[in-house]
């Protein structure tokens, strides 16, 4: 049934995603829809998300805008596409072993951390793109994560909670991470020149908090980065304690 039809029987219009329109009949030789998205991502890589417009990227491609539209309905959609390109680089372990449940889930976790930390713009609209999980390396991962929880033994509507677990927290860890870089990427200096430089004024704002003073007291001299993953592991390492509570329950 058309969107017309089904309007015209009272029933409601279906949300309209880039995911399942059809691609243009006709795609100009010189110009596709990946490669539109591909310049799009070297552009967000290399400039962050402030610097991305349909005109910009246009003028990279030698194309006016008006071709662009022929691709992507509005610079929302061409930010779907670009999010699900970066997931495609999120490494899914082949294992269907219910036994290493655990490990595939831990290496799925940190492929999926590294790859959002590849590209920081994405802390500032992951949360605001709200049908980018339709897209098909968004789904290969749910799928993944799905198929890992219930071969583990979890039924499927708590596999699918587990999922969404483990998939918050890596989002959100990674998200604050990728919001630091951005941070430290505007401040031209190496992460441990930018940490140094912090400690003086946070160790003084920290005076009248005792534990917040030990505490940055013994991670003083630390390799920031070497910090940074150990702190997300504790974290991953204590939501997987979780889960397997229930896997093994």
């Amino acid at each position: 049934m058309s969107p017309q039809e089904q309007a015209e029987a009272g029933s409601p219009t279906p949300v309209q995603s880039v995911w399942t329109r059809p691609r243009a009949g006709r795609e100009q030789p010189a110009l596709s829809r990946d490669q539109i998205v591909a310049e799009a991502l070297r552009l967000l890589d290399s400039d962050g998300i402030d610097a991305l417009s349909m005109r910009k990227l246009g003028t990279r491609l030698g194309a006016g805008a008006t071709s662009l539209y022929r691709h992507v309905a509005n610079k929302d959609e061409l930010i779907e596409l670009a999010i699900d390109e970066i997931y495609g680089e999120i490494e899914i372990p082949r294992s269907t072993d219910p036994a290493t449940w655990r490990t595939d889930a831990t290496h799925c976790a940190q492929s999926l951390r590294a790859t959002m930390l590849r590209h920081p713009w994405i802390a500032s609209v992951l949360g605001e793109m709200g049908m980018s999980y339709l897209g098909p390396n968004a789904m290969r991962l749910a799928e993944f994560l799905l198929a890992l929880f219930t071969r583990a033994g979890l039924p499927t509507t708590e596999a699918d909670q587990a999922a969404s677990t483990l998939v918050a927290y890596v989002t959100g860890m990674a998200t604050s991470e990728a919001a630091y870089l951005n941070v430290l990427a505007r401040s031209g200096h190496t992460e441990q020149q930018y940490v140094e430089s912090l400690w003086p004024t946070a160790e003084q704002a920290a005076e009248s908090y005792p534990h917040l003073r030990e505490g940055y007291a013994e991670q003083r001299g630390k390799d920031p980065r070497t910090a940074r993953d150990e702190n997300f592991q504790y974290g991953l390492d204590r939501v997987l304690d979780g889960l397997e509570t229930r896997i093994t329950h």
